[in-house]
């Protein structure tokens, strides 16, 4: 009760002035964008925009005619300096532990990129569509579930402690040889065989005996019907009956084939030059190395047969025209797997097959 009496005494002695008034708390001062709006007259959006253009003054022909910059740049004593914010690729590859290595060829920035394939060659398309699903098949061993493979032998044998020698010794190699063959799997989805690469090889012996000419010419011909750049090889061997010593003359071209050139390459050679070959029985069945790699030899009668040597036959002396050897580096492990695929391929094979 003291409190609120001694409040009401306090109000009565204040001025009128600082009475609180209830007309100023009926007041509003919030304006509505509609009403302002309204009130206005509605103008002319285009009157906002800039009348004069920079596109609109014109600049005389002299002007024009005379620029070029490319004359400009080439007029120049020197030339400007490249962008130092420009990266570009390291020319060397110096090891993976440079702080520069250069990108991977697939890269655009990088010095071997190499834009495409824009489509595929028939050989790619023909092993995904037909050869890849028919190996597949062919190669499929059932196994259910449950099943456990018998143990094998291991391929390494123990010494037998009968000497004190035999302590610490590695491992004897298998019986008939130390050759240790490559481990066939069973061919699933994720390794059905294919091509790797093909080598293109040929040996001149008149390159040593008579003079350079022949492995000029065998070189132009290897290149035409591979379109790789050959390397030429000196001889590792002394035959007396030619003449030839070990490391002086340079006797053997090789050109090694990937991709693109691979595949155009074998599609030339199964439907162009192996139909074309009079009397001729296959490839061998024995030609393999047991890791999947087979090889055999052309007569230079035979590489004559290729498109790009018939159409300048008179630029290759006849004479000169040289023999090959073509090795087929397949994925396969063994040689079965790789005839099977080459079989499939049109390559005919005739003879005893040998693992």
């Amino acid at each position: 009760m003291a409190a609120s009496e001694s409040s009401r005494l306090l109000a009565r002695s204040l001025p009128r002035v600082f009475a609180p008034s209830s007309g100023l708390q009926s007041f509003c001062l919030r304006r509505n964008a509609s009403t302002q709006a309204a009130s206005k007259p509605t103008s002319d959006p285009v009157i906002d925009l800039e009348s004069a253009s920079s596109l609109s003054a014109s600049v005389p022909e002299d002007i024009i005619k005379s620029f070029d910059p490319i004359s400009k740049s080439r007029a120049r004593k020197t030339q400007l300096p490249r962008s130092r914010y420009q990266f570009r690729s390291p020319k060397y590859d110096r090891g993976p532990l440079h702080p520069h290595r250069p990108p991977p060829p697939s890269d655009p920035s990088s010095r071997l990129f190499v834009p495409g394939p824009f489509s595929l060659p028939r050989v790619t398309q023909t092993w995904e569509s037909t050869i890849a699903p028919d190996i597949l098949t062919l190669c499929y061993v059932h196994t259910p579930p449950g099943f456990t493979p018998p143990t094998k032998a291991p391929r390494l044998r123990e010494w037998d402690d009968s000497s004190p020698y035999h302590k610490n010794r590695p491992l004897r190699g298998p019986r008939g040889g130390d050759v240790l063959r490559l481990l066939r799997k069973p061919i699933t989805f994720n390794n059905i065989p294919k091509l790797d690469r093909i080598t293109i090889h040929s040996y001149v012996k008149q390159a040593a005996t008579e003079n350079s000419s022949w492995l000029h010419v065998a070189g132009m011909a290897v290149q035409a019907i591979s379109n790789v750049r050959v390397q030429t090889y000196k001889s590792k061997a002394s035959v007396a009956t030619w003449g030839i010593a070990p490391g002086r003359d340079t006797v053997a071209v090789k050109a090694e084939l990937r991709g693109e050139d691979m595949l155009h390459f074998f599609g030339k050679l199964i439907d162009v030059v192996l139909p074309r070959i009079k009397d001729w029985d296959g490839v061998k069945g024995t030609s393999g190395d047991s890791s999947g790699n087979i090889t055999f030899g052309l007569e230079p009668e035979s590489v004559a047969l290729f498109p790009e040597i018939e159409v300048n036959y008179d630029m290759y002396p006849p004479k000169m025209i040289p023999g090959t050897h073509i090795t087929i580096h397949t994925t396969a492990k063994t040689d079965k797997d790789a005839r099977l695929l080459l079989s499939a391929m049109g390559v005919p094979f005739y003879g005893k097959m040998v693992d």
